[in-house]
């Protein structure tokens, strides 16, 4: 719910949210239907947008439409996928579709048609700083609305008992690559700003693709589709050792699912640290329709005979990347495997080198001594998805997709965002505002599985949990993850 007054420190916010991706939208829509919370959410865009510069025409999630915002929590809300389409009238025809998968852009429009909806949401607010108040035990949050027609913007001040952030990831540019890609007029792009630049790529003379995902798969055939038979001038390198399927059998989907993920915090820190990135197939792969759909179109335009003029390589690095004289790029490249190095020369790179968690270490400067951390110094989180804090702050500032290194591959996956928004509220209110299931997955994950998350921590009255601040936690209640 929301309120008419500002949050004052007499009248505070229960939870402020920083940044309205998917994941902070599915938790503005849950809490939506939770009477007597008092929320807010703040983006500094002007609007929702969900990769905006990727919504290649015909490309779809690789969730089902059931990991929408709010489905796996609670099928009856009103801000569901189906309800989207019942409101537009659209329904039957997507019943007689029988798509299980739907396109990028009509999930994206689907938020959108909910964030206009949500009055907690305040697009156009930027979130400068954030401090803990410990006379008043509250958050302190200062935010700026840009002016228009050049005239200063307007600050403002909110107040929280707890906090979420779910500022989103950024995209990844290789350091060899990064010089190029912030000159001004140099064609060399992260794949997030793919479908602005496409009419100019499609009339590059070279195009070179770098990153063997699912985004490097998709602007590969899209490229490839849209380039004359036998002067196509595409090459598509990447590190991995092969243009690989991604892991998409059924046993093997059950690693995004509650059960993994409490499975996996539960592990010590070396543990995860070493499991992560031997799961690369979970999420960094292609799935196999995109695959064979590549496959198929250099088929076909070998029926006239010869072969089109494509080169696609796995095992390879960007060394380093200069401008040449000319205008054009120069990629030093180099074969782990063989050990053999070679220059490619082409007009225009596309990095689909995918995305990197946001810190959180500059937005929360003012709390750094305050957070505890891990022995790489990445923040602790708690199974409830909390950062673990000193006793000093006696509120709680929740995580969305970035905890990774603490929850696993699950973190930015689309469908785990109902269940952690149900585990964040039901943490948040002290309740079972959301009931949620015991067991999720035929697998047994270890030998010992550990306790649901979705219990919430004490037993206090949800109202007098949110009516005053939290005491300091102690050790048995909150005990922080094993590192």
């Amino acid at each position: 719910m929301t309120s008419d007054h500002p949050p004052t420190p007499d009248a505070p916010l229960d939870l402020a949210g920083i940044g309205i991706g998917p994941f902070n939208l599915s938790l503005a829509a849950l809490a939506h239907a939770l009477p007597g919370l008092r929320t807010a959410f703040y983006e500094q865009r002007p609007a929702f947008h969900w990769h905006p510069g990727q919504l290649i025409p015909g490309t779809t999630l690789q969730v089902p439409f059931l990991a929408d915002l709010v489905t796996l929590a609670d099928p009856t809300s009103p801000w569901s996928f189906l309800n989207y389409l019942r409101t537009g009238e659209r329904l039957f025809p997507f019943y007689v579709a029988e798509r299980f998968h739907i396109e990028r852009a009509e999930f994206d429009a689907y938020c959108r048609w909910v964030s206009h909806q949500l009055p907690t949401l305040h697009f156009g607010h930027r979130v400068d700083a954030v401090r803990w108040n410990p006379h008043h035990a509250l958050f302190e949050l200062d935010h700026t609305r840009p002016g228009t027609d050049g005239r200063p913007g307007t600050t403002g001040r909110a107040h929280a008992r707890h906090l979420v952030l779910g500022i989103g990831s950024a995209p990844h540019v290789p350091a060899p690559l990064r010089p190029l890609a912030d000159a001004p007029d140099t064609p060399v792009l992260h794949s997030a700003d793919y479908l602005g630049h496409r009419p100019r790529l499609l009339t590059a003379g070279h195009v070179t693709v770098v990153g063997s995902g699912q985004s490097g798969a998709e602007i590969f055939l899209d490229l490839l589709r849209h380039r004359p038979h036998g002067a196509e001038r595409l090459h598509w390198v990447a590190r991995t050792p092969a243009f690989a399927p991604m892991e998409y059998s059924k046993l093997g989907l059950e690693q995004f699912t509650p059960d993994h993920t409490r499975y996996f915090h539960a592990l010590p820190q070396p543990v995860r640290d070493h499991l992560l990135p031997r799961q690369w197939q979970l999420y960094k792969g292609i799935d196999h329709e995109t695959i064979d759909a590549i496959h198929d179109e250099l088929y076909r335009r070998t029926l006239d005979g010869g072969w089109p003029d494509t080169v696609l390589t796995p095992g390879v690095t960007v060394r380093t990347a200069t401008r040449t004289p000319a205008g054009r790029i120069e990629l030093h490249l180099e074969h782990r495997h063989q050990g053999s190095r070679s220059r490619l020369t082409t007009d225009a790179v596309v990095l689909a080198t995918g995305y990197r968690e946001r810190g959180v270490d500059t937005l929360l400067a003012a709390l750094a001594p305050h957070i505890h951390r891990d022995t790489r110094r990445r923040p602790l989180i708690d199974e409830h998805h909390r950062l673990v804090l000193d006793p000093a702050v006696s509120g709680s500032i929740y995580v969305q997709n970035a905890e990774r290194h603490t929850h696993g591959v699950g973190a930015p996956d689309l469908g785990l965002a109902a269940w952690r928004s149900a585990v964040i509220l039901n943490s948040l209110t002290g309740t079972t505002a959301f009931p949620l299931p015991a067991r999720t997955a035929f697998t047994t994950f270890g030998l010992v599985p550990p306790q649901p998350a979705g219990r919430p921590p004490g037993r206090r009255d949800r109202r007098d949990r949110l009516a005053r601040p939290r005491p300091p936690r102690r050790a048995t209640a909150d005990p922080a993850p094993r590192a």
